[in-house]
């Protein structure tokens, strides 16, 4: 589908969204930051996004997020009613492994494969089939599209969004299988550094090694995940957890080490807070009778949404509307950048397609689902900016 393509009779229908699914999925825009040997971006996509838009009519402009990352942002005004914003992410993880070609999406079974199809090319042309039929029919406020870059590594993109612009709500369009997604864990990631003293290592008497120090942490922090993180729950996202990810340290086979790195990852529940977490870190540390420097590497909140607002009213009501049933309601264990909207006061809830293979060598989503997504964002954003 090229930018300009004259508009389908039905610009919701299953084989317009899968078009549009797959244009984006033919422009590579792999996230730099997790894979520089790809290292696509988002120019490319974002421009052709912006491109489709304004031939159908709606304003779309890019912004930048960093240098070289944009998001395409969009809006449609239909009155003087509530503002939402449909948000998805146009970066993709990187391709090496997939057994499908990447950038050559093909329709199978009602289903379209390649990288970003499912996470989460897909959604973002729902957003925008959406916006152009509510540029076609009457509604009542302003609905803005954030198609935004970098969400596979820091949200770059969504930070600068809400930095930029105010909303009453935000519906985020990661795949939920047609569920209404109300809450999601946070993140913490932070790296520990123990110390020790080099040393030739027949000298035992003088070596001390920082690797066995952190040894007795990595002991200590996984008995803290197994009897005291997994008995703290939400109703909607199960337990809190935490994992070593990766440790590093030594001089060499003969020497005793040094130094040794530890870095780890915290899944946070609604109501956690990174400050918490550190301290909890340094608890665990000096529990098993060590000294570790503990650093905050990046945090990410959690998302606990409120099923009774009006967003999540607006969602229920045309899901049930469209589909002919109310959604389920449910969590997810993993993040989204529907926080960083919740974080800036914007309202936020989830509401995507089916499929599967996010980050995986075989990637689809449902072309089916995508037109029901399309059809529910549309008629949620009749009702909300009513």
């Amino acid at each position: 589908m090229t930018p300009g393509a004259p508009i389908p009779s039905d610009p919701l229908a299953p084989d317009a969204v899968a078009e549009l699914a797959a244009a984006l999925i033919r422009i590579p825009s792999v996230n730099p930051a997790i894979a520089p040997a790809e290292a696509h971006g988002e120019a490319a996509v974002a421009a052709f996004a912006c491109e489709w838009l304004t031939a159908r009519g709606v304003r779309a402009w890019l912004e930048e997020a960093a240098p070289g990352r944009p998001n395409a942002v969009a809006e449609v005004v239909g009155g003087p009613g509530p503002t939402l914003v449909l948000c998805a992410h146009l970066d993709t993880v990187a391709t090496a492994g997939m057994t499908i070609p990447p950038f050559a999406p093909e329709v199978r079974d009602g289903r379209l494969y390649g990288r970003g199809s499912y996470d989460m090319k897909g959604a973002a042309a729902a957003t925008m089939v959406a916006a152009a039929a509510l540029r076609a029919g009457p509604f009542g406020g302003r609905v803005m599209l954030a198609l935004v870059a970098d969400e596979e590594h820091a949200s770059l993109g969504a930070h600068d969004f809400v930095r930029r612009h105010r909303a009453d709500g935000c519906i985020l369009t990661e795949a939920s299988e047609g569920d209404l997604v109300l809450a999601h864990k946070g993140f913490v990631w932070a790296e520990l550094v123990t110390r020790g003293r080099a040393a030739h290592g027949s000298r035992w008497d003088l070596g001390v090694s920082a690797v066995a120090r952190m040894g007795r942490i990595i002991a200590a922090l996984d008995r803290f995940d197994r009897e005291t993180l997994r008995a703290r729950t939400h109703p909607l996202v199960g337990p809190a957890s935490m994992h070593g990810a990766t440790v590093h340290g030594g001089a060499g086979i003969s020497t005793y080490a040094p130094e040794c790195r530890l870095e780890v990852e915290r899944r946070t529940l609604p109501g956690e807070t990174p400050e918490q977490v550190m301290a909890e870190l340094g608890d665990v540390v000096r529990a098993a009778g060590e000294e570790a420097e503990i650093r905050l590497l990046l945090a990410r909140p959690p998302l606990d949404g409120d099923r009774d607002a009006p967003l999540a009213r607006a969602v229920r009501e045309a899901a049930a509307a469209v589909t002919g049933a109310a959604p389920r309601e449910r969590g997810v264990a993993y993040w989204m950048d529907a926080a960083v909207f919740a974080a800036a006061g914007i309202p936020a809830v989830d509401y995507g397609p089916t499929g599967a293979g996010a980050h995986e060598d075989v990637e689809w989503v449902d072309v089916a689902s995508l037109a029901t997504t399309a059809r529910v964002l549309t008629e949620a954003a009749r009702r909300f900016t009513a």
